[in-house]
């Protein structure tokens, strides 16, 4: 297509990115809100769509500033309209709107997900399609079959809790930092895996859903044991931290395996803020020369929320001719596929 500005800010991290022809990065922008949130242990959405709305527009005019571009230059513009927190999408998708008007440029809407599995396409050798993707964030967990960026078809999905989800919930119960992941990625280095024998949700399921929650769970019964018997000792947190990432691990390969099985597919991608995890990164990496398969991590910084990959999808939306109108709304949720931000 082109030039094209990304937009995104479906959660607690405000991004902006210009993006030329779907794969260049020429400047991508986030302003995160890990301090605000910190004290909490998690997101508080009010305080994140609050927090947009202070800093959105310098974001967007840093970004075009760092590309070398005026809003002249763009040839479209793309902004995350689902899935997310209702009022941080409106923050995006408000600016977004009134940004393509001032300037006659068309706009599209994006589907969040659709902007992680594009991430694996990013830069100069991107992953070719088809490929099977794992999408693992925050509030996601899923499998899909990529047959292009825009044939995309859902194999499995988290019942409950997403991965990143219980990493944070179990990180805020262990005591640790925000955000979770990160925290538990850290101190689980200094611990033992095989310390605590943690269940392993659904890996005797046939199909290809996961479930975190009894996870979680049974991570709070273990640290409410210990606490009641006279209190963490020394290396607990670090034991516990361990074992319980290794068991998420265990259960994302494991389905993985049983994708790449039942799809035939020689290339993976592997997506989301809990894409940047060192011991996944390590098991998947095993697995991947095991069965000789091509895998593709996106750069640590664009496994969380970014608008580069918002930037890649609109610029193909673009390309394929959809134009969204300035009635687009924000959803919390969508169903992937559907082109949010094409006129009905």
């Amino acid at each position: 297509m082109g030039l094209v500005l990304g937009i995104e800010s479906s959660c607690d991290d405000l991004a902006a990115a210009v993006v030329r022809d779907g794969s260049q990065i020429l400047a991508s922008v986030v302003h995160n809100q890990d301090l605000i949130h910190a004290r909490y242990g998690g997101v508080v959405p009010e305080l994140a769509s609050r927090d947009h709305v202070r800093h959105v527009h310098a974001t967007v005019e840093r970004a075009l500033h760092e590309s070398g571009s005026q809003i002249d230059d763009l040839d479209g513009i793309g902004v995350t309209s689902g899935p997310g927190l209702i009022g941080s999408l409106l923050v995006g998708l408000c600016f977004a709107k009134a940004l393509a008007y001032r300037a006659g440029k068309p706009l599209v809407g994006v589907h969040h997900i659709e902007g992680h599995l594009a991430s694996a396409r990013l830069g100069p050798e991107p992953l070719a399609c088809p490929f099977l993707g794992l999408v693992v964030s925050g509030g996601h967990t899923a499998l899909y079959r990529i047959e292009t960026l825009a044939r995309i078809e859902l194999l499995g999905q988290t019942r409950d809790d997403a991965a990143g989800e219980a990493f944070d919930k179990v990180a805020k119960r262990l005591g640790l930092g925000y955000p979770g992941g990160r925290e538990i990625d850290r101190i689980a280095r200094e611990g033992r895996r095989e310390a605590i024998q943690f269940p392993r949700p659904l890996t005797g399921d046939p199909g290809l859903d996961f479930s975190f929650s009894g996870l979680k769970t049974a991570v709070a019964l273990e640290v409410d044991r210990r606490e009641s018997e006279g209190g963490l000792a020394p290396g607990d947190v670090a034991d516990i931290a361990a074992s319980f990432q290794e068991a998420v691990v265990d259960v994302l390969v494991q389905k993985t395996r049983r994708a790449v099985d039942s799809t035939r597919l020689s290339r993976v991608a592997v997506v989301g803020g809990l894409a940047a995890n060192r011991r996944l990164r390590e098991r998947m990496e095993t697995f991947a020369r095991e069965r000789e398969l091509e895998i593709r991590f996106p750069e640590p910084r664009l496994c969380t929320d970014n608008a580069a990959m918002i930037a890649a999808v609109a610029d193909r939306m673009l390309s394929e001719g959809a134009r969204g109108s300035f009635g687009l709304e924000a959803f919390s949720r969508i169903p992937l596929g559907r082109i949010a931000g094409a006129e009905d």
